[in-house]
């Protein structure tokens, strides 16, 4: 699908879909990872898919593939209907706690895409090629965690909305982390926002063309399958999403958004209690026990 406009209000098609990976064997979070998938290890009470798929959701996605490896079920399931624990929960009179429980299951429709074998980020979004079925389509990667009152995934799609092609969600990093991020060039467009030109993953510091990181958030122009169906093997022998979007450039715009907000890597222990520090801190009765645990140090 052309970025063409669809009638007289949108300029660009609607993003509707999106692609979530959750593969990997999660071996930071062992012995936890032996029996549960990675994805549904929560901040406090709150699993970190969950926040991915409500990101998507509220932004207006309607359709969401997760990507996954054999023995993940449980990660969609989750979006199921849970019969069971639903009319106990109303039985109970706990109908504050039941209708939350539908909520989940109706957040969006959730399809499971099986990634066999893995060969790194842009291998995993191209199984889901079928799924997105010639349309733009968001990608998360719910490691990264980000929480502002406009979510990520919004405002990239602002910036979509704009100038349509590719969107990037990008932040600043430091000197001693830039070999491992996927980094962008490029020259300011407006506050916050980047006309990209270049595209390296993993870069030598010396390489970077700038201290603008990638953090795990993309609207991607169709287009990107036609690279990662030729499976080529860039930084660590994977096929990288980075490599791909940069096969856009010259046919197609693509734009970075220096995004805003909480930020924290929940694919290891520490970002994850970051993260549940930041979640805990936001809530009165919880901000207190965290105050009263502090204080026992």
């Amino acid at each position: 699908m052309s970025n063409q406009p669809l009638d007289g209000s949108n300029k660009y098609p609607t993003v509707t879909k999106a692609v979530i990976p959750v593969g990997g064997l999660g071996t930071r979070f062992l012995p936890a990872t032996r029996s549960i998938p990675k994805p549904l290890l929560p901040v406090l009470n709150v699993p970190v898919i969950e926040y991915a798929v409500r990101e998507a959701a509220k932004a207006g996605i309607t359709d969401i593939a997760i990507v996954m490896s054999p023995g993940m079920e449980s990660v969609a399931e989750y979006f199921g209907s849970q019969a069971v624990l639903e009319r106990e929960l109303k039985d109970r009179g706990r109908y504050e706690l039941f209708e939350a429980q539908l909520e989940i299951a109706s957040l969006a429709n959730i399809t499971t895409v099986y990634q066999q074998v893995p060969r790194g980020p842009g291998h995993a979004i191209l199984q889901a090629r079928d799924f997105c079925d010639s349309e733009p389509f968001l990608t998360i990667f719910p490691d990264d965690l980000v929480i502002n009152e406009i979510s990520a995934t919004e405002q990239l799609m602002q910036v979509y909305r704009e100038h349509g092609g590719s969107v990037i969600a990008v932040r600043a990093a430091a000197d001693d982390i830039i070999h491992t991020k996927g980094v962008i060039g490029g020259h300011s467009v407006s506050v916050g926002v980047y006309k990209v030109d270049k595209l390296v993953e993993k870069p030598a510091l010396e390489n970077a063309p700038s201290n603008l990181a990638i953090v795990a958030r993309y609207i991607l122009d169709n287009r990107v399958f036609d690279y990662l169906y030729e499976e080529h093997s860039g930084a660590a022998g994977e096929v990288q999403i980075t490599d791909a979007v940069a096969s856009l450039l010259g046919s197609s715009p693509i734009h970075a958004r220096e995004i805003t907000g909480f930020h924290a890597d929940t694919g290891n222990p520490e970002g994850v209690l970051l993260a549940a520090i930041h979640v805990a801190k936001q809530d009165p009765r919880l901000a207190e026990i965290l105050r009263q645990a502090m204080a026992l140090d």
